[in-house]
């Protein structure tokens, strides 16, 4: 696990420098973005009392996903090597919780990341643990919305011109069927993943 940790770290400073080539002293207030992806990700699994809702799991697990790049970004900025970032996330990164409800240890989640401005790394485990997220599936998961993001860039994120809509779906929706098609443990997941998106795109957008 700490050799694919190191591996995720890495895409994620990549990721990062090609947003802002000088992000680490930017101070960037990643522990916003966590609590606000935390928000979208309830609604996707639901708390609404006076309507039927019916968790969507996979949408549930990309945003957990994209909580998960911007814990990375939080933990990257401190004075510690990605060395003993991985070793920390090793030790604390336990998937299981005691907790039946799964919106509850989100919300002690987002409220320790309001409060403290950190990445709960345990707190991340136990909403792993909620949605039957494995390790596994969380690094694959990972590095495909992490070549989404890379893919979003080339084709004109920032300047505004990239269409996330593709056809009748997001872009994330597509992201997970083509995923599924895929060989993660190849050597060539993410060359083939890009070609496979942007064949896609192509075809919709």
């Amino acid at each position: 696990m700490q050799e694919q940790v190191e591996v995720m770290l890495a895409m994620q400073d990549d990721m990062n420098t090609r947003v802002n080539n000088d992000w680490r002293r930017q101070d960037f207030a990643w522990y916003r973005a966590i609590w606000i992806e935390c928000a979208e990700l309830l609604d996707h699994y639901g708390w609404k009392w006076w309507k039927k809702q019916t968790p969507d799991i996979e949408q549930v697990r990309l945003e957990l996903i994209d909580i998960w790049h911007f814990g990375l970004s939080l933990l990257l900025q401190s004075d510690q090597s990605p060395a003993a970032l991985a070793r920390h996330i090793d030790e604390t990164l336990v998937v299981a919780t005691d907790e039946p409800d799964f919106r509850l240890d989100l919300e002690a989640f987002a409220a320790r990341t309001l409060a403290e401005r950190r990445f709960d790394v345990a707190g991340f485990g136990r909403l792993m643990a909620g949605i039957d997220l494995s390790f596994d599936m969380l690094y694959t998961g990972y590095v495909g919305k992490n070549v989404l993001n890379f893919f979003r860039q080339d084709h004109g994120y920032q300047e505004g011109t990239y269409k996330k809509q593709w056809g009748d779906r997001e872009d994330n929706e597509h992201l997970v069927d083509i995923v599924q098609g895929l060989d993660g443990a190849a050597a060539t997941f993410k060359d083939d993943l890009y070609a496979a998106l942007k064949a896609r795109y192509q075809g919709v957008c």
